[in-house]
């Protein structure tokens, strides 16, 4: 009975312990997990076909195969399918193995073998492959994208302070095309400013972007629903790409991205690792001529390269890129608005419907924009202003003339001032008159509330009217007397009249008592 036939890389080991290293038929048959009769019989097949050791380079494992197993007489030799061409085919979409034996039986006919034997043979050959390169990605389907574990070094000409660039790396899975870049840290700037220069180095967009739990791009890793950073999140709808994180705890989600860390830390990084940088620009520049380098540096085992594979593969299956580059925006989340219905970012105040007073709100803003939004729904939108301590107000956000809303308005403060002394009151009602609505008064008038409360009536008096006495009735004056003690000092300067300021938006606790009355 002729022996049960062996898969060829372990014939190829057979072969070489014995006739290589010249170990008997039982030790080989031990070291092989065989039988020392499958071991007689494939050194006499091999005897047979006229082989020795070392093997021809060129002779792969369909052709050794067939020298070892030849067709019975009278019986054709059997077509060897393209083992690299089925490969390559099935990373494109909706191709199939069966179809491709399909193809190949109507190529070569009864010559061809059957679709098991066709399956069998294509398994025996990929299995030669590297683990990552085995993995079967459709063209155009996935990003992979991380941090390396190794940095590079940017040393600065005039001080000679040495910083540590972190390299950010992203490989297509189809072609395992490779983009690396040195970054100026691995905060959420420089995370998606990477992924917005790798869209435009690989000339497109993938379906699927597969990044690690890194904080830049995941605020709340989890199985099944984890929380991408908002940012992050609104880049990849400005793309149209879906952000799918790899799993915690498994690694094969992400092997080519730690395959292509691997080959960028060795062909990359380490050729430019004695060489000096004196800026990131110039780091990179380094960097892009080793990247070309290692995209056009040919497989081991298959035909082609890195660049080849993606102009054939992943570059007619990526997304186009859009119009216009996104522009990364700054979030803040869960801030409050004042009762002035105003709330503060980037020491400017912006307005929102005066409905959300005491209500929380997140806030995106650009270079050029400032915008809230409440439960999802944006609420407002403003030209972002730089000018600090100012305030943005829409005329539609504002109340009804007078109009109470919620537990503040301008008479109680306007009273309570009163309660606290008639300096006081003149420090609010200046602070109301200085504004272009009595509401924009609000926040000041609260901070006076919390001074009063921690320094006590008599000393938030008192430092109001050393306030006025320097021409200065103000929040931060008052705050600024209070924190120093000056309101204990003797006041050398005349103090000003007290009598309430005249002005049409400052008519005293009366006027707005009425108003009140009337809209009720």
């Amino acid at each position: 009975m002729p022996a049960k036939r062996l898969p060829m890389r372990k014939t190829r080991e057979i072969l070489r312990l014995r006739w290589s290293l010249g170990l008997s038929l039982r030790e080989t048959a031990l070291s092989c997990g065989v039988g020392p009769s499958t071991v007689h019989e494939v050194m006499a097949r091999a005897t047979a076909a006229g082989l020795s050791w070392p093997l021809p380079e060129d002779l792969d494992e369909a052709a050794l195969e067939a020298r070892l197993y030849p067709p019975p007489p009278g019986r054709r030799d059997r077509a060897v399918p393209n083992f690299q061409h089925i490969y390559r085919e099935l990373k494109r979409r909706g191709v199939t193995l069966e179809l491709l034996w399909q193809e190949y039986r109507q190529q070569h006919g009864e010559q061809g073998y059957g679709y098991s034997r066709f399956c069998d043979l294509y398994r025996d050959w990929r299995g030669q492959l590297d683990v990552v390169m085995r993995q079967e990605h459709v063209a155009g389907e996935k990003l992979f994208v991380d941090f390396a574990g190794m940095s590079m070094a940017v040393v600065a000409q005039s001080t000679g302070e040495v910083t540590e660039c972190p390299i950010f790396v992203a490989a297509l899975g189809a072609s395992s095309f490779t983009y690396a870049e040195a970054c100026e840290g691995q905060d959420k700037g420089s995370w998606i400013e990477a992924h917005i220069h790798t869209y435009d180095y690989i000339g497109g967009v993938s379906a699927i972007t597969v990044p690690d739990n890194l904080k830049a791009a995941v605020t709340r890793p989890d199985l099944y629903e984890p929380d991408l950073n908002p940012a992050y999140r609104e880049m990849a709808e400005h793309y149209g790409t879906t952000v799918i994180p790899a799993r915690v705890r498994h690694p094969r989600d992400k092997a080519k991205v730690e395959n292509a860390v691997q080959q960028v830390e060795r062909w990359v990084l380490a050729p430019l690792r004695d060489q000096t940088f004196f800026s990131r620009a110039e780091l990179n520049r380094g960097m892009r001529e080793r990247l070309e380098w290692l995209n056009d540096r040919p497989f081991s085992r298959l035909e082609g390269s890195r660049r080849s594979w993606w102009r054939d593969l992943d570059r007619p299956a990526l997304k186009p890129l859009p119009v216009a580059r996104f522009e990364l925006p700054e979030w803040k989340v869960n801030l409050g608005v004042n009762i002035d219905y105003h709330f503060e970012f980037d020491f400017h105040f912006y307005s929102v419907p005066y409905q959300l007073v005491g209500q929380r709100i997140d806030v995106r803003a650009t270079t050029t924009i400032v915008e809230a939004f409440h439960k999802g729904r944006r609420v407002a939108s403003h030209l972002r202003s730089r000018k600090r301590g100012g305030f943005t107000t829409d005329p539609g956000h504002r109340p009804d003339s007078h109009r109470r809303y919620g537990e503040w308005t301008p008479s109680r403060l306007i009273r309570w001032a009163e309660k606290t002394g008639p300096q006081t009151a003149a420090v609010v009602e200046e602070i109301m008159r200085r504004k272009p609505h009595p509401e924009q008064g609000f926040r000041s008038t609260l901070g006076l509330i919390r001074l009063g409360d921690r320094y006590g009536s008599e000393s938030l008096e008192a430092a109001c009217r050393r306030a006025r006495a320097i021409a200065s009735p103000s929040y931060r004056s008052v705050r600024s007397i209070l924190k120093n003690g000056l309101e204990k000092q003797p006041l050398l300067i005349t103090e000003p009249h007290t009598t309430p300021i005249d002005h049409e938006n400052i008519r005293g606790a009366d006027y707005y008592n009425a108003k009140e009355e009337c809209s009720a």
